[in-house]
């Protein structure tokens, strides 16, 4: 699949890259399914052992060619990527493991960061692990990790959970089903969704939670927005124009100064003289920065020992 006539000044086949006016060989590479990192925007964030495995593989597959193109350019590496994308995951894959099975290097790289991090990449690394071929990762960059450590929220622990759904019920259920994740929550999220995304998790998990939305990371136009999710939401909910690549990043339950049991016990019981549980719950979270889910077991609790 590589075309070995091609050259660009030294090494077997054009297997080199450029740094500055250097032109660098790149060293064979054993058999094996290669996972490379790639830059999230900053093309300079590019590791060594990355260019080297992008320019010495025999197979490169990637899931956009000409997004791969620009970096392979930037670097004088003239290796010939493929597409494996999930379009046509069930034809490109079989094909990248009959190239293991016949002894070549593949290297796979996502459009932007660490590859199988929520691209189809995870099926091609499944099939090269239950064919018994090596899985080598090269780590790089990665967008959960640059908005993690640039929020300000707690690092000690974190659950990253992708994008949530597009639905709005579905949205909130799976953000209550989370709200007790003793851990900084990551999420995936695209402009046009975040104004929503930010208003469910403030009703959710509290007005009061520490959050912050990082957008374009490594780009020119970067901006980690911080604040608390009920000023986020106010800030999104008022149209702003959102432009670019999103992480959203929630602090972990207790990120916020928690109101005294017996003040939301009071709180509870008023709501739900006026409003059904849900919304009880709902407005009570919004006041108190507490999850959703705790305050509605928390209000039947109450209802239960008052019936009792």
């Amino acid at each position: 699949m590589r075309d070995e006539g091609a050259a660009n000044g030294t090494g077997e086949g054009g297997r080199t890259f450029r740094l500055h006016n250097a032109v660098i060989p790149a060293r064979p590479l054993e058999p094996a399914l290669y996972l490379v990192a790639t830059p999230i925007g900053n093309l300079s964030d590019i590791t060594l052992r990355a260019l080297e495995t992008l320019a010495g593989a025999d197979v490169l597959a990637c899931e956009d060619t000409r997004v791969t193109r620009v970096l392979l350019d930037r670097y004088g590496i003239v290796n010939r990527p493929y597409a494996y994308h999930e379009h046509n995951a069930d034809e490109a894959g079989p094909r990248l493991i009959s190239a293991l099975e016949a002894g070549k290097s593949v290297a796979l790289v996502s459009d932007a960061g660490t590859p199988l991090v929520s691209d189809p990449g995870y099926r091609l690394a499944l099939l090269a692990i239950a064919a018994g071929h090596r899985v080598v990762p090269i780590p790089g960059a990665s967008a959960p990790l640059a908005a993690l450590v640039g929020s300000g929220l707690p690092n000690d622990a974190f659950f990253f959970a992708g994008f949530l759904p597009t639905k709005d019920k579905a949205r909130r259920d799976r953000l209550a089903e989370l709200s007790a994740v003793p851990a900084t929550l990551l999420f995936f999220e695209s402009p046009h969704r975040i104004a929503a995304t930010v208003t469910a998790a403030a009703d959710v998990l509290g007005e009061g939670r520490a959050a912050c939305v990082c957008r374009e990371l490594t780009k020119t136009f970067e901006e980690f927005r911080r604040g608390t999710l009920g000023e986020l939401a106010a800030h999104y909910g008022d149209g702003h124009a959102v432009k670019g690549e999103i992480v959203f990043v929630v602090g972990p339950p207790g990120a916020a100064a928690a109101p005294e049991a017996a003040d939301v016990d009071r709180l509870l019981s008023a709501l739900a003289r006026d409003m059904p549980a849900g919304k009880a719950a709902t407005e009570a979270a919004r006041q108190t920065g507490l999850p959703r889910k705790e305050l509605y077991q928390r209000l039947l609790d109450l209802k239960d020992a008052d019936a009792g």
